[in-house]
């Protein structure tokens, strides 16, 4: 199927969705350009996957509305899931059945002919570097294998829009850097990906475009670039030391951070384990006039460094805690979904 002539494949304005007193999607508003790799990036909980659930017409929205190449994702499902592929973050697959069946299977409840869907299923797992265990049963498969056999099922339609949910979480760096390339190939034959992640070198490393997600909300948007600049062009990084050689001293990190406020005239974010300070930075030479000021307080300086942001850095910044938090409420959303 090719791609529809839209300039947009994801529009959404205003999504909600409430489980109970859980207010998981609060008010989402996306743009996805066709041609593009859009990246939702967030903390397990952040409402990743309820967004895409909604987007893909697997949950119906409890406020706002969305559309896929122009199409109402309440109105029109039917017409917006001929447009779709969608891979979970966990396999769809029978682990009973070998590689090949399981693509016939898709292939069939596709509406492909039996031998349209044995090409199909050839076809792809040439693709994905599966041949060799075409026959092989799933429960032998690898968790790397697994994720490109699912990625393989979702495509068996060609869709022009692709949803893929964390499709790396798991995998190890070897498998996962296949993957980044098989969606950048994804990309180059006509397809539009929307990936959500909680990796943000992924992120990067991917996407056009990100969104920034936090406790249901989009609260920030742009390319990586732009995200990166909006906490400065230098980032100064400090590690703090404890006093003859204990533990890290509160006192002296509100201290270090007065500092840099001071000097710098910019708020300094700690890290969660608590004895490294980030904060942006325009003009470098400024970094001797902190040192002295440190030194003057007393303030046990282990280790600096002056770099270019990162993603990470950003999502401290933007959200007050970085990518990795939120783990209590994802497990909550995820039963939600999957009900």
């Amino acid at each position: 199927m090719t791609s529809p002539l839209n300039e947009w494949a994801v529009e959404a304005d205003g999504l909600v969705k409430v489980f109970g007193d859980n207010r998981a999607v609060d008010g989402v508003d996306l743009r996805v350009a066709a041609g593009s790799i859009y990246g939702v990036l967030g903390p397990n909980g952040a409402g990743k996957t309820t967004t895409i659930s909604m987007l893909a017409t697997l949950l119906r929205p409890d406020g706002g509305s969305a559309r896929v190449f122009g199409h109402d994702v309440v109105r029109e499902p039917q017409v917006v899931r001929q447009l779709i592929g969608v891979t979970g973050q966990y396999a769809s697959v029978d682990e009973t059945l070998s590689a090949t069946e399981n693509l016939i299977i898709f292939g069939r409840l596709l509406g492909l002919s039996r031998l349209e869907a044995r090409a199909k299923a050839v076809d792809l797992l040439e693709r994905f570097g599966l041949t060799e265990a075409a026959k092989r049963p799933l429960k032998k498969f690898s968790g790397g294998m697994r994720r490109r056999l699912d990625l393989a099922a979702s495509l068996i339609a060609q869709p022009p829009l692709i949803f893929l949910d964390e499709p790396t979480t798991g995998l190890d760096p070897r498998t996962r850097g296949q993957m980044w390339d098989t969606i950048r190939e994804l990309v180059a034959t006509g397809s539009t990906v929307l990936l959500t992640t909680q990796y943000l070198d992924e992120a990067d490393q991917l996407a056009d475009r990100i969104a920034v997600i936090d406790r249901g909300r989009v609260v920030a948007e742009g390319t990586p670039d732009e995200l990166k600049s909006s906490v400065g062009t230098s980032s100064l990084q400090l590690r703090i030391g404890g006093r003859d050689g204990g533990a890290v001293l509160g006192s002296d990190l509100e201290t270090a951070a007065r500092a840099i406020q001071r000097v710098l005239g910019v708020t300094a974010a700690p890290s969660p384990e608590g004895s490294r300070l980030t904060a942006p930075m325009a003009d470098a030479d400024r970094v001797a006039d902190l040192l002295i000021t440190l030194r003057e307080e007393g303030i046990p300086l282990v280790e600096m460094s002056v770099q270019k942001p990162t993603l990470d850095e950003v999502f401290l910044a933007i959200t007050g805690h970085d990518a990795a938090d939120q783990a209590e409420s994802a497990a909550a959303e995820l039963q939600e979904v999957r009900a």
